[in-house]
């Protein structure tokens, strides 16, 4: 039963049956209400401007809108909204680009509930918190250079970054201009830039380089 004391969380993940388990576990604690859930990162942003929940739990691999950069925008746009990642990866490129990225708890699928509890305790407090299997050292020095320097320059731009998950979907220069409301003209610039600067030119080269980084996963 919602109370006014309750912590509204938003589900995205594009798995129906891990939203519905995740949906059954966060219900079953208290003080935590479950207000909306989303199957993609572009249905996560409306969902949020719309319920601006206090806390959004996300999986990293979803199409149209990655986690990473969903974690981004909600940070930006709404600095007082706490995301906590629950990923199936753990190495260190993941936790680097989500912390970065303003998560606050990244979390693996394979945690026990007990951690996730713990977890969403540690978030609530504004407290970040990382699973222990992700290496201490690396999550240290990570954590340590976030807050004694400027933020890591991105190599490639916002908008780079999601023509290069739609190519990397099979989306071409007309479904992707459709999709982010510019020309293909534009999205055809964008993608040569993309091959120059990451050094990559075929269309499987990007894909791979997707994946590497998190934009896609290998079940897209």
């Amino acid at each position: 039963m919602s109370t006014t004391s309750s912590t509204r969380v938003v589900l995205a993940d594009d798995h129906t049956l891990v939203r519905v388990g995740l949906r059954m576990l966060l219900e079953s604690l208290p003080d935590i209400e479950v207000v909306g859930e989303a199957s993609n990162g572009l249905e996560l942003l409306v969902l949020v401007e719309k319920l601006r929940p206090q806390l959004v739990l996300m999986d990293i691999a979803m199409p149209g809108l990655n986690g990473l950069d969903a974690t981004r925008r909600i940070t930006k746009t709404w600095p007082d909204i706490r995301v906590l990642i629950l990923s199936m990866h753990q190495n260190e490129e993941y936790v680097r680009q989500a912390l970065c990225h303003g998560a606050m708890a990244y979390l693996l699928k394979d945690a026990a509930p007990l951690e996730l509890e713990l977890a969403l305790k540690a978030v609530q407090c504004g407290e970040t918190y990382l699973s222990p299997a992700v290496s201490r050292g690396v999550v240290s020095d990570y954590v340590q250079r976030l807050r004694s320097e400027a933020p890591v320059e991105e190599l490639l731009t916002p908008r780079q970054r999601e023509v290069l998950q739609l190519v990397a979907e099979g989306q071409s220069s007309k479904e992707i201009a459709r999709r982010l409301d510019v020309s293909v003209k534009t999205v055809e610039t964008h993608r040569t830039q993309l091959m120059r600067q990451l050094d990559i030119h075929e269309v499987a080269g990007l894909v791979r380089y997707a994946m590497r980084m998190g934009l896609v996963s290998d079940a897209h």
